[in-house]
C-alpha cells in the first residue's frame, strides 16, 4: 500500500516508520490515524520486520498532536469515535507481537505523546517536549493517555501533568520515568536503530512472549502474573528458537533464529 502521510523504510529486518505531515507538526488527523492503522497491521504480519522504531519527520515534533482544525468542527458522537479510533491505533500498538521504539524528535504533545506511550519505551532527543494540554482547549486526552501515563508514572505525577496541561521538558519527562534515554538530535535515530538491531537478533517468538507477559501482567494479581509467565516459559520450549538459542550457547557460536 502507498502511504501519503507515512515514511516506511525497511533495513536489516529493523523498520523505520516516520509520520510525515510536516506542514501541520505532523499532528494526527483522521487520514493519519488510518494509515498508522493500517502500517502496523502490515508490519506485525511481515515476517522479515523484527523491530519498529517510531519517529516524526522533521526536527520540530514527533507528533505535535491531534488536528485541532479538524477536532474543532466534530459533534459529541463524532467526538467519541473520533476517540475510539485513536485509542484503537494505541491499543494496536500495545498488542503487537513485535517491539515498537518511540524515536521522540520534537513535540510530542496530546495524541503524540499518546502515540509515544502505546510504543514499548521512548527515546527522545534532549530538545523534545511532553505535555497534555487538552484541558486548555476544554477537552481531555482522549487516545489512552489517561490511562496509559498514570498506569507508568503513577497518579500523582499523571494528574499534574495532565490538569495542569503543561508542557515538560526532555530532562523532565526523563526524570519522572516517562523517557527511557536522552540522546543528542544528531543521536537520537541512530541510537534507537542500534538497540532495534541488538533486540532483533534475539529469538523473535522469546521477545514477542515478554513482551505479553509484562503487558499481561500488569492486568493481573502478581500470583496470576506469575502462572501466565511459567505458561508462556513453558510453552517456549516447544519452539525451534529455543533449541536453537541453547544449542547455540553450548556450542559458542551466534544463534541464527527462524521464529518458529
Amino acid at each position: 500500500m502507498e502511504y501519503k502521510f507515512l515514511l516506511i523504510e525497511t533495513t536489516d529486518s529493523i523498520t523505520t516508520l516516520t509520520v510525515n505531515r510536516r506542514e501541520a507538526l505532523n499532528s494526527l488527523n483522521s487520514a493519519v490515524i488510518a494509515e498508522l492503522e493500517c502500517a502496523f497491521y502490515e508490519l506485525d504480519l511481515d515476517a522479515a520486520v523484527k523491530a519498529i522504531v517510531l519517529t516524526g519527520a522533521g526536527e520540530k515534533a514527533f507528533v505535535a498532536g491531534a488536528d485541532i482544525k479538524e477536532m474543532s468542527e466534530l459533534s459529541s458522537f463524532e467526538a467519541h469515535d473520533f476517540a475510539r479510533r485513536g485509542q484503537r491505533l494505541v491499543q494496536l500498538i500495545n498488542r503487537m507481537r513485535k517491539p515498537v521504539i518511540a524515536a521522540v524528535n520534537g513535540y510530542a504533545l496530546g495524541g503524540g505523546l499518546e502515540l509515544a506511550l502505546a510504543c514499548d519505551f521512548i527515546y527522545a532527543s534532549e530538545k523534545a517536549k511532553f505535555g497534555f494540554p487538552e484541558v486548555g482547549l476544554g477537552v481531555i486526552p482522549g487516545f489512552g493517555g489517561t490511562q496509559n501515563l498514570a498506569r507508568l508514572i503513577g497518579p500523582s505525577k499523571a494528574n499534574e501533568l495532565v490538569f495542569s496541561g503543561r508542557i515538560i521538558s526532555a530532562a523532565k519527562a526523563h526524570a519522572w520515568g516517562i523517557v527511557n534515554e536522552l540522546f543528542t538530535p544528531e543521536e537520537l535515530l541512530p541510537q534507537a536503530l542500534k538497540t532495534a538491531q541488538e533486540i532483533a537478533g534475539k529469538g523473535p517468538m522469546a521477545v514477542a512472549y515478554a513482551k505479553d507477559a509484562i503487558a499481561s501482567g500488569l492486568n493481573m494479581s502478581k500470583e496470576d502474573g506469575f502462572r501466565y509467565e511459567a505458561s508462556l516459559f513453558g510453552v517456549l520450549f516447544a519452539t525451534g528458537d529455543q533449541r536453537e538459542g541453547m544449542g547455540a550457547f553450548l556450542e559458542k557460536r551466534t544463534a541464527e533464529f527462524k521464529g518458529v
